[in-house]
């Protein structure tokens, strides 16, 4: 596998920003592509940093990408940032220019952690045309759905006081999905039994079924923590692999 440092400037945030790539360079691509995401406090560099992504995905025919999503939540800031649209075109448009990536949303899913596992739901179902898979590990997806008050400062920037029911929320955007009978990404949630966001996950897995959306929700012995993700990943991967329907390079 290659792995590739890319700085690259995005119309949407009017900056230069960054993304980590890992390609294949064995097989014949074009390759499906997984974006995958970090929490608030990281960047693009902590995937690779933190976990053995580069190892799990040695024999896969897959592209990860690993962007720098800021402190913007993955979403369009209601003061700020559109780091939804920054994500759909300035950053998969640059993929897909870029590298040998299938350019379709057979070709596509998207995962992350915390704050990166809400991205991966917010992008993931509110854009259900462009991605067949999407995982959430430990994801925040509980915090735009309650509305506000946030106990995190600049939250009410990113969401506004009334994200209930917004494209914001992860709970709109899966019984949208259900609703207008749009074909679903397979979903995978994960999250630690000793994780402090574990009662949003569940909460959410719980809404999940009650609407009749397919999805697997997996709890194991953890908490929000690096060797819980590293240990996870490749379970993401494995699920996301049979979604693309790749197998290993011989």
């Amino acid at each position: 596998m290659a792995f590739i440092q890319a700085s690259f400037f995005s119309n949407v945030i009017q900056k230069q920003t960054s993304l980590y790539a890992i390609v294949p360079e064995t097989g014949r691509g074009p390759f499906p592509v997984f974006y995958l995401l970090h929490g608030l406090s990281d960047d693009h560099t902590i995937w690779h940093r933190r976990t053995r992504i580069e190892e799990y995905v040695a024999k896969l025919p897959l592209i990860v990408i690993m962007p720098d999503g800021y402190r913007g939540w993955y979403t369009d800031n209601e003061e700020g940032p559109a780091y939804a649209r920054y994500m759909m075109e300035d950053v998969i448009g640059f993929t897909e220019r870029t590298f040998p990536a299938i350019r379709k949303r057979s070709g596509r899913c998207i995962g992350g952690l915390s704050m990166g596992g809400y991205g991966a739901l917010r992008l993931g179902l509110g854009f259900p045309d462009q991605f067949v898979s999407v995982n959430s590990h430990s994801g925040a997806m509980g915090y735009p759905h309650k509305g506000g008050p946030f106990h995190h400062g600049d939250m009410a920037r990113v969401f506004g006081k009334h994200s209930r029911g917004s494209e914001h929320d992860p709970y709109l955007l899966a019984s949208r999905i259900v609703r207008k009978k749009t074909s679903p990404p397979k979903l995978l949630i994960d999250c630690g039994t000793e994780d402090v966001l574990i009662q949003m996950n569940r909460e959410y897995t719980a809404f999940l079924k009650k609407i009749g959306y397919a999805h697997e929700y997996r709890e194991f012995p953890g908490v929000h923590d690096w060797p819980y993700w590293d240990e996870h990943i490749p379970e993401a991967l494995a699920f996301h692999a049979a979604a693309l329907k790749i197998g290993a390079l011989k």
